[in-house]
């Protein structure tokens, strides 16, 4: 396999984890082999704004931020300052914070289905929250859902199942190994956007739908008439409406795609972009849906942990105070606007396009069977000129028209890099391992 010099380090550091960190990192997509492993970083050593620098030394332009997580900007220091403010009065007190009440009024204020909320310390663990408080509050055990719910049990178990629109499953290396046989059909996919399976699951498991989770927006603008008939069935069917607004949420608006479409959900999962990276997740609803959690048994240490809420309650602030939905919209058109100029100038047969919020790089190309070697070459070839991305970018509101102009001009480089390749043999041009390790969603 071969190593670049530059990010010899990181790989030498990541052989190491592989042997003594089972699955080699703590998020699947941080693995190597998401990237253009041997080329891009594995680890960084420290970020601010809208970079990082990696354990090599080297600096790169951030387009993931940290899978969404940073919105801010990397290290902001008003989050910063506010963390070590409360470090100093004490992280975790014995009895309760009033921080807990401070940010659940926050939330109360901004999201359209908050009356009532719960804490967690992530997206994957609010959603096994919200699934047991659904299906605590109806009295019901199966759950529909469509897109990507974290890790636990009560999701995973839908690998025991078909895809509903391939029929495969299981991915081999995320087969529900260590999932309860007995949670087999507990969990049912339906895919995105398919209202007619929905109403068929519905009828076919009448009475047993305890709730309907949903990604309300992925890397489309989302389509309000499908959300509006979502609530309609989950009304007729006595179920709980859950928008997943872990991934989705907060750059398009800090009241959600919810308040962005007009939709209200009974229920919404939030996480990520809440503290700029500090770690905090929440569940919001309805009295209705939320009231009866009272008497269900929910409780955890961490989930007091007042830096995670004041880390919340200052990020939201600044989004507030920054117009942070009119500037996220602003950076999401000009980078649109700027790589396809790019697509242009060079004449490549791709596009860049979607909700401003996290626009996708699609090469237009007949083979699909070179699709994911396409795709690394442009990681690679980003990578070298010091932009770290993936197909889909994310910004923070720290990323400016500067660092716009500067992955336009390497997206162009890295555009007649593949062109090139198309023309002859990609090998040559691949430095990068493309063999991927096994990761997906369950259903789109």
């Amino acid at each position: 396999m071969y190593i670049d010099p530059k990010v010899k380090k990181s790989m030498k550091t990541y052989s190491r984890a592989s042997q003594i960190i089972p699955g080699k990192t703590q998020l699947a997509s941080r693995r190597a082999s998401s990237y253009a492993s041997g080329v891009s970083p594995v680890y960084a050593q420290s970020s601010s704004g809208s970079k990082f620098i990696d354990i090599d030394g080297n600096t790169y332009l951030d387009w993931k931020n940290a899978y969404g997580a940073i919105i801010l900007g990397h290290s902001n220091p008003i989050v910063n300052n506010a963390v070590k403010d409360q470090i100093d009065q004490g992280s975790l007190f014995t009895i309760n914070s009033d921080l807990e009440v401070k940010l659940a009024e926050i939330l109360i204020e901004n999201i359209p289905s908050a009356e009532m909320v719960r804490y967690t310390k992530g997206g994957g663990e609010a959603c096994a929250l919200a699934a047991r408080i659904a299906r605590g509050t109806t009295g019901k055990d199966k759950i529909l859902f469509s897109g990507y719910h974290g890790w636990h049990d009560w999701y995973q178990a839908a690998n025991f199942l078909a895809d509903p629109v391939t029929g495969g499953y299981p991915v081999t290396g995320v087969e529900p190994i260590g999932v309860p046989k007995s949670l087999k059909g507990s969990a049912i996919p339906f895919a995105h956007e398919d209202i007619s399976m929905v109403k068929n699951l519905l009828n076919q498991h009448k009475n047993e739908i305890a709730a309907i989770f949903v990604e309300p927006m992925m890397s489309q603008e989302p389509d309000k008439d499908y959300l509006i008939q979502l609530k309609n069935l989950a009304r007729q069917h006595g179920c709980i409406l859950v928008f997943d607004e872990v991934s989705c949420g907060w750059r398009i608006s800090v009241g959600g795609v919810q308040e962005y479409i007009g939709v209200t959900p009974d229920m919404t999962v939030l996480a990520k972009g809440i503290s700029n990276g500090y770690p905090m997740g929440a569940v919001v609803g309805s009295i209705d849906a939320m009231e009866p959690a009272n008497n269900m048994f929910i409780s955890s240490s961490y989930w007091s942990d007042n830096i995670g809420l004041i880390a919340s309650i200052t990020t939201i602030n600044e989004l507030i105070s920054k117009n942070s939905k009119e500037k996220f919209q602003q950076i999401g058109e000009s980078l649109i606007k700027t790589i396809n100029q790019a697509i242009k100038q060079v004449g490549i047969a791709a596009k860049f396009e979607g909700i401003y919020t996290y626009p996708t790089l699609e090469f237009l190309i007949d083979n699909k069977d070179l699709a994911q070697s396409v795709n690394t070459l442009f990681i690679q070839e980003m990578s070298k000129r010091g932009i770290f991305t993936p197909t889909s970018l994310n910004a923070t509101l720290e990323h400016t028209e500067k660092d716009i102009e500067i992955t336009g001009l390497a997206a162009a480089e890295s555009f007649e890099v593949i062109m090139k390749a198309l023309e002859g043999d990609i090998d040559k041009y691949l430095l990068a391992d493309t063999k991927k390790e096994p990761f997906r969603r369950i259903v789109n």
